[in-house]
């Protein structure tokens, strides 16, 4: 079968590598120069099952409001004219109950899980090289009483199956000497063994090449342009390049997909976030981080990279502006500094902001919806990383026909995902 994939991202890119295996022909569209320039090329890099919280909790409408008079906040909220952001917003406010939230980290986890065993497969049949280590994911807390409480809450991913373990202040800086000079602010963590890292636009384009190399086409600088719908099928995707025909087309444009549904009539409940990240040179590796840390405290997650880190902090709704200035920057170069005072060329950083496709729920949207030949593989949020292996291969296999290899309970476009708050139950 003919499958056309609109987006070069790692969920585009994973998507057209798992139909190929299947044997679909695949062509790829993507309007960049090359693949994974979105979201894709820095983000924290992290495939992190442990970190699978969804945002909408009972804690988030409190922080999204203190946003709109403090600085420094994780989450920050931009009043705009986007009528889109207040309906999505209020699709958010309706997932933050601890009921709620509480199901979704469940069912994210879950997908997170099986798309890192995705990820392993791939890699020991691919040999792909992206920085990758494999030594865990710190998780560490600043006082007491929020240690306590994080660990309290990961007990729920614990019981899930998830790999954790207390480790105090000094086992921290055993296991990352780098971190000696921040040894009184730091009261302990939590070690996620399994968890691992990898520079996903490294990943995303050794991968691309593979496809490439047994007959997949991958157009870049190809805009798309139209979506032509006859009753409820795609019969066609209009390009500045020309006009492509397949049998199947796979939505993957993350936090453009919305845009290009509502041309054919088909609501997303996606809306852009925007995540902020610096890559910083490596200049003394005796002295650099070699586990990826997240401050939990200041939610600054920083992500060893070969001869680089990735510092990577704040969520911002505000809208599509890909925009940034150095003071942007400057908490999160501030609090890494702090922690890893040595070693690095901060004044060397490269500033970078993505828009990261969240749904209301955090949980991505993966099937087909009321168009029997488009399916949906996006809104992953900001672990798409973590998500998109396993997303590509469930893809596949429902493309296919066959059973999805895990539950897809809440993932699945139903009409309660797709819903207007004024039409959805409490």
């Amino acid at each position: 079968m003919r499958v056309l994939i609109l987006g070069g991202g790692v969920v585009g890119i994973t998507t057209a590598y798992q139909l190929q295996k299947d044997g679909h022909a695949v062509t790829v569209l993507e309007q960049a120069p090359q693949v994974a320039e979105g979201a894709s090329w820095a983000n924290a890099g992290m495939i992190a099952p442990g970190h699978s919280f969804v945002w909408s909790s009972p804690a988030a409408p409190k922080i999204l409001l203190k946003s709109l008079f403090l600085k420094d906040q994780a989450l920050r909220f931009k009043l705009s004219a986007d009528p889109h952001l207040y309906s999505w917003s209020l699709r958010f406010l309706r997932e933050c109950t601890a009921a709620k939230a509480r199901r979704n980290t469940l069912l994210k986890h879950r997908l997170a899980v099986h798309s890192q065993s995705v990820l392993q497969a791939v890699v020991r049949e691919e040999a792909i090289q992206y920085d990758r280590t494999s030594a865990g994911i710190l998780y560490f807390h600043r006082s007491r009483q929020a240690l306590d409480k994080g660990v309290a809450n990961m007990r729920l991913l614990e019981a899930d199956g998830q790999e954790i373990r207390i480790v105090d202040a000094q086992e921290i800086i055993d296991r990352e000497p780098a971190l000696a000079s921040s040894r009184g602010s730091i009261a302990g963590g939590i070690m996620c063994p399994t968890d691992e890292t990898g520079d996903a636009a490294k990943f995303t384009r050794a991968l691309a090449a593979i496809v490439e190399t047994r007959g997949g086409k991958i157009l870049t600088s190809t805009r798309i342009v139209g979506i032509e719908r006859r009753n409820d099928a795609i019969i066609r995707v209009v390009t500045d390049k020309g006009e492509f025909l397949a049998d199947a087309y796979v939505l993957c444009l993350g936090a453009e997909s919305p845009i290009l549904a509502r041309k054919i009539g088909l609501g997303l409940p996606i809306y852009p976030v925007k995540g902020y990240s610096l890559t910083v040179p490596i200049v003394d590796p005796a002295l650099a981080p070699k586990l990826p840390v997240i401050d939990e405290h200041n939610l600054v997650a920083i992500t060893p990279m070969g001869d680089r880190i990735r510092v990577t902090a704040t969520a911002e709704f505000a809208g599509y502006d890909r925009s940034h200035k150095p003071s942007d920057f400057a908490f999160m170069k501030r609090i890494t500094q702090d922690l890893f005072p040595r070693g690095i060329a901060y004044d060397r950083a490269e500033m970078r902001a993505c828009l990261r496709p969240m749904t209301p729920d955090n949980l991505p949207i993966l099937g087909l919806r009321n168009i029997k030949n488009l399916w949906l593989n996006t809104g992953h949020g900001h672990i798409g990383w973590t998500m998109a292996h396993g997303s590509a291969r469930i893809v596949a296999e429902l493309i296919a026909g066959r059973a999805a290899p895990i539950a897809l309970d809440g993932i699945l476009p139903t009409q309660a995902r797709f819903a207007e708050p004024s039409a959805a139950k409490a």
